[in-house]
């Protein structure tokens, strides 16, 4: 399974793909067009009407599939917001974690985390320890966890990690990311390329960011240019750069220019991979996004791993002192980004 799907994502991101395999994947890509197109013009044609909650809603999602940098972004604007003295709650989906996604779980109150990262999944965990102060809410109908976090906790601002294809939840602005360098992949739907909605998507953005994963930023400042001219809306870089490696049970940081092995489990393995210029990457190890960690996965591995922050998550439960963590920086100008 883990290999027919390494062979996908490469077809993905591949800018003349050919063979077998992409041509059935094209084949199926035009009846999960028909369905997306169909859903998308219901919705604009107003025959299908998306429902409102007493709440400023912000989306934050994306056209494709695979990590683009959705999460760190969604903690800035929450962050902002609870710095406003907003009451601000984030509504996931829970992809990946044990809870029934059918019902709606409070995954933290802004004080206590109720669940850990099995339970709530990898990303709605991170969310709910790295942003103090907000409400994180994980079920598939993100408007009944809007609607229920407003009545029963008097939120004012909901914000919905990975909601730009989540069309049921009236949304006040919609903000969507794309890669620097991934861009839009093969510009093909799923599953023969990335993405998620065709061309007839763009015209519901409100703001679109592109977000660099390097230290040197020039490439995602030319993009935003191209994209603010095709688009016509405002357009800003996201900078992530790396911070430091820390070891997750400690908290103590790891010096530079040691060997260790990298290993993780998101959409964009590489860019993980290419932090790491200030260590001596031994071994790379790689599983598919949201992979579930069992001790077999790293009971063997001798030295220093590091790996990304949401992994560790998952990893932290394991007696183990040599798992770390890198602390990316997200760079984004959160006010002039919310301004309307």
């Amino acid at each position: 399974m883990k290999n027919i799907k390494t062979e996908i994502t490469k077809l993905h991101y591949n800018p003349n793909p050919h063979g077998i395999l992409f041509n059935v994947l094209k084949f199926c890509s035009v009846f999960y067009g028909i369905g997306s197109g169909f859903k998308n013009f219901m919705y604009d044609k107003k025959i299908l009407k998306p429902k409102k909650v007493d709440a400023y809603v912000i989306s934050v999602g994306n056209m494709t599939t695979g990590g683009v940098g959705k999460t760190p972004i969604v903690s800035e604007i929450a962050k902002y917001l609870i710095s406003q003295n907003k009451k601000v709650a984030i509504v996931s989906r829970g992809y990946g974690g044990r809870l029934s996604n059918r019902k709606i779980n409070m995954i933290s109150d802004g004080n206590v985390i109720y669940f850990d990262a099995l339970q709530s999944g990898d990303e709605p965990y991170w969310l709910a320890e790295n942003t103090p102060g907000c409400y994180v809410f994980t079920c598939k109908d993100r408007y009944l966890a809007a609607k229920n976090a407003v009545e029963a906790f008097g939120i004012e601002y909901i914000i919905l990690d990975d909601g730009f294809q989540h069309r049921k939840l009236h949304r006040d602005l919609d903000i969507v990311l794309m890669d620097s360098v991934k861009g839009f992949g093969n510009e093909h739907l799923l599953p023969a390329g990335p993405l998620r909605e065709g061309p007839e998507a763009l015209e519901r953005i409100d703001k679109f960011v592109v977000v660099s994963k390097s230290v040197k930023h020039e490439v995602a400042q030319k993009v935003a240019k191209i994209m603010q001219k095709r688009l016509k809306i405002p357009t800003y870089v996201c900078k992530t750069e790396p911070d430091y490696v820390y070891n997750i049970k400690t908290g103590q940081r790891l010096l530079e220019g040691i060997a260790v092995t990298a290993m993780c489990a998101i959409g964009q393995p590489q860019q993980f991979y290419d932090f790491l210029s200030g260590y001596l990457v031994a071994n790379k190890i790689t599983f598919d996004d949201h992979h579930q960690y069992t001790p077999l996965d790293i009971v063997d591995i001798s030295g220093s791993i590091i790996t990304t922050e949401k992994d560790a998550v998952k990893l932290a439960r394991f007696d183990q002192d040599n798992i770390y963590a890198l602390r990316l920086k997200t760079i984004i100008d959160v006010e002039e980004l919310l301004k309307v």
